[in-house]
């Protein structure tokens, strides 16, 4: 794309002068004596530029996209309609009695997720999943000092998101880590040699970051309430069990869910994202503020909360982001269950047709996704799951997370999502098959992919440690 900066002198899509401005009031010393450098270019050469560089991209538009632990199924497109709605567009410091309809929308956002995860308060503030972990963390700092209790460590599996452990020790705790037992899930007995009074909380994820449904989280929420110590849900995972059971059911007492994983709001990109925190009753005086009330004629913020940790974002959250999964919640009603059913099969079904040309460690049925690993193929053929990861994007593919959890060596995490068909299903499951033949029989064309990509196999050691962050025209 270079050789576009590099013609048409003298051309322009737009006069960028206008002498009828006085800029007296400019001081000299402000003002530019040598030329600007803009490159000279026609309306029509800047739009096919950016429509190039947009071509270039990999979108859900595009092709599947099984990202595990960061879901990335297909955000409906009237969710971005009725985000944009003008009568949304409003200051975020209006009048309560100017904002009705917004507040309105948030108070019954609010009240849907807390009969979707069985909780009893939340707060729509947090801008991330991370953001909503250490939101829920915070809260069960607070309420441990108020109580007069000062328990400094949490306790987390070694299959835990890694988000986990940071955001417990932002919050002030100390990290205890426990390792997963043959069957990949929480072992009761190494919990118990740690457990003790100065256990605060047990971040869990359920399902699990392998996919896989902790079978004993009834005794775990028995036993580290019978120490005092609450559990925290990550609700990462939701999207595997929504409809079906509730974290409140399973005896967790607070809970982040990212929105964009479970209710199709968009995700990645750095753009803004909503991690809603919901508790149980007794925490609910240590939520951020404001909350939003109904008294039975109108709808407020409220600052009036006891312990709260305060404010952990601006005004009420990202309220666009909310106004999305509210749109997706309203559209699915009594049928999210079935995003949850579909989500599980198609796991299942991948899984299933998978395993006989990669390693599964954990042969179980699992749930919304799965981990398979190239430990063979790195074995036999030099293969890594790195390099299966770069031929994958050959075959019109995102990759999926690798190397993660870290429990797992050469570890492929594979999240298929509700949104897609088995058609799609069946075509990766090719692509994947294929890739496993070719390791055995022509390695080489492995290890030197990508092929078809705009950029091909990079220097990545070199690319993060002397990054070149310069335009050069």
């Amino acid at each position: 794309m270079q050789t576009i900066f590099e013609k048409n002198n003298g051309t322009n899509g737009i006069n960028l002068t206008d002498n009828t401005i006085n800029t007296d009031f400019i001081s000299d010393k402000f003002k530019r004596t040598d030329k600007i450098g803009l490159p000279q270019l026609s309306e029509l050469d800047v739009m096919r530029h950016y429509k190039a560089l947009s071509d270039m991209n990999f979108c859900i538009e595009k092709g599947f996209y099984p990202l595990g632990s960061c879901t990335m199924k297909y955000n409906p497109k009237v969710n971005e309609y009725l985000a944009n709605l003008e009568d949304f567009n409003i200051h975020p410091e209006v009048a309560n009695e100017m904002a009705q309809g917004a507040l309105k929308l948030m108070y019954d956002l609010s009240d849907a997720l807390l009969k979707i995860t069985g909780m009893d308060a939340l707060t729509l503030q947090p801008s991330a999943g991370a953001h909503g972990e250490m939101t829920g963390m915070m809260i069960i700092k607070k309420y441990f000092d108020t109580i007069g209790e000062q328990r400094k460590k949490v306790i987390i599996p070694d299959s835990a998101h890694g988000t986990n452990p940071a955001s417990a020790k932002m919050a002030g705790f100390d990290i205890v880590e426990i390792k997963s037992n043959e069957r990949g899930q929480v072992d009761i007995e190494e919990l118990k040699k740690v457990l003790d009074k100065d256990v605060a909380a047990i971040m869990m994820t359920n399902p699990n970051t392998l996919g896989l449904f902790e079978e004993k989280v009834e005794e775990i929420s028995k036993i580290m309430h019978e120490n005092g110590s609450l559990l925290y849900y990550d609700g990462a995972n939701f999207n595997a069990i929504m409809g079906y059971t509730n974290p409140k059911l399973m005896g967790f007492d607070v809970v982040h869910l990212n929105l964009h994983k479970t209710f199709s709001t968009p995700h990645g990109g750095g753009g803004p994202g909503a991690g809603v925190v919901a508790v149980v009753d007794k925490l609910r005086d240590y939520l951020p503020t404001p909350v939003i009330t109904f008294d039975g004629t109108k709808y407020k913020r409220c600052y009036d909360v006891k312990h709260s940790i305060g404010s952990v974002k601006d005004f009420c959250g990202n309220f666009s982001v909310l106004v999305r999964a509210y749109a997706y919640i309203l559209m699915m009603g009594k049928n999210l269950k079935h995003a949850t059913e579909n989500a599980v099969l198609n796991a299942n079904y991948l899984k299933e047709k998978l395993k006989k040309y990669y390693d599964l460690p954990y042969d179980e049925p699992c749930m919304h996704e799965f981990v398979i690993t190239g430990e063979k193929q790195k074995h036999e053929n030099g293969v890594s799951t790195l390099n299966i990861a770069k031929a994958l994007m050959d075959g019109n593919t995102h990759p999926p997370t690798v190397y993660f959890p870290l429990i797992v060596h050469e570890a492929i995490m594979i999240e298929p999502t509700e949104s897609e068909t088995k058609e799609k299903l069946d075509e990766f499951v090719e692509t994947m098959i294929k890739i496993a033949e070719e390791c055995k029989t022509n390695p080489d064309k492995i290890l030197s992919a990508p092929h078809t990509t705009p950029v091909k196999k990079i220097d990545e050691v070199t690319a993060a440690r002397h990054p070149d962050l310069n335009f050069k025209g």
